[in-house]
């Protein structure tokens, strides 16, 4: 017996105006990545230094044109529903120049923006949420921009009551024009949040424009005033024209999420591994010489950067042991003969035995130290 078809692009849900699975998303609805702040692979506090681009919290890039103008923090400050927020304190007074960017920037990955189609006639219209407080009050200002940074849409918000959360939702029609990367690991979207945004890099608010802005004229300048704080959560970026509930991801996968950008190995328990303990296994090597172990790493965006910090590799921080033989580790390499995997080497004890199984492991917990694997936007 036929009982008929459904046909459901779209499930309304309890919540008036709200439906699920609106814009072919009914998983991944959030393009954002750690939104609500919670992993923070490389600490809690850092500063804008003068470099240029460096990164915070997972996934969230502070940018400034001078250095230590601003500070950026995990905070525990939230709203309800939240249990962190990332804080930006402004560190003096400064006077914006006209050529001054100061700012906060998530970069969404190509194969996780593709499907919008901007730069096409068939454009997504997306709307992006997020709760903010400040001790400022005003119209406050962002922007979405293209890898080239030559397409923009300048975004206002505004804050009516100092240090109160509020929830704030824009939304974008897709942009028809300029180039807009497809399904490549590359820059998809940029999200910008402005913190001080000079003259040459302010536009009209909510319009799309061929040139390089990261906030609408006359947006509050945050780092303007001395002591001044902005706290950001919640942050979502998904298809249509009307925000959603925040969509909730689990810790596991969150991380897992972020760790396709920024893996670390950490000594003192603040990331993956820790303490005191076994990172990698392996086999191979001759009597007396060379000696080789690998640990498998996440499948990461590209080719990582290894970066070490407060890690020895004479057996003081870090060893290689075959049950009786003690080993410097003399380098470490990724994905020497593995995709995917750190590989250490050491010379091990005469007494090492072709075949054996080699270990490297943390000789202590050292305060701070970690081996960090980079493969940012």
């Amino acid at each position: 017996m036929a009982y008929g078809t459904i046909n459901a692009d779209v499930i309304q849900s309890s919540v008036t105006g709200v439906s699920l699975g609106a814009g072919n998303a009914t998983r991944f609805k959030n393009r954002i990545i750690n939104g609500n702040m919670v992993i923070s692979q490389r600490g809690t506090s850092f500063t804008n230094d003068t470099t240029g681009s460096q990164y915070s919290l997972d996934r969230w890039i502070i940018y400034g044109t001078s250095a230590s103008k601003f500070t950026v923090a995990q905070s525990a400050t939230a709203p309800t529903g939240f249990s962190n927020s990332l804080l930006v304190t402004s560190s003096a007074a400064t006077t914006v120049g006209a050529s001054d960017v100061y700012e906060i920037v998530q970069k969404i990955e190509g194969f996780n923006f593709y499907d919008l189609a901007w730069g096409t006639a068939n454009a997504k219209t997306i709307t992006l949420s997020f709760q903010v407080q400040s001790s400022l009050t005003g119209t406050f200002g962002g922007a979405l921009s293209n890898s080239a940074n030559n397409r923009s849409y300048p975004f206002s918000y505004t804050i009516s009551s100092a240090n109160t959360w509020t929830s704030i939702s824009v939304t974008i029609a897709g942009d028809t024009s300029g180039t807009w990367i497809g399904a490549t690991n590359g820059i998809g979207v940029q999200v910008i949040f402005g913190l001080g945004i000079g003259s040459t890099y302010s536009g009209t608010a909510n319009t799309w424009a061929a040139a390089n802005y990261s906030a609408p004229t006359g947006a509050v300048q945050v780092v303007a005033t001395n002591a001044a704080t902005w706290y950001i959560t919640g942050v979502q970026l998904e298809v249509g024209s009307s925000a959603t509930g925040f969509e909730v991801v689990d810790y596991t996968t969150q991380l897992a999420m972020c760790q396709r950008y920024c893996y670390q190995i950490s000594s003192d328990n603040s990331g993956n591994g820790g303490g005191t303990g076994l990172i990698g296994v392996g086999t191979g090597g001759t009597s007396g010489g060379l000696s080789r172990a690998q640990t498998s790493i996440p499948t990461m965006r590209t080719s990582p950067t290894l970066t070490l910090s407060n890690i020895s590799t004479n057996g003081t921080d870090l060893r290689a042991w075959n049950g009786g033989a003690v080993a410097n580790i003399t380098g470490i390499v990724t994905g020497y003969s593995t995709p995917n995997a750190l590989q250490f080497d050491g010379n091990v004890a005469s007494s090492y035995t072709i075949g054996n199984v080699i270990s490297v492991l943390w000789q202590n917990s050292i305060n701070g130290g970690y081996i960090r694997l980079t493969a940012e936007l």
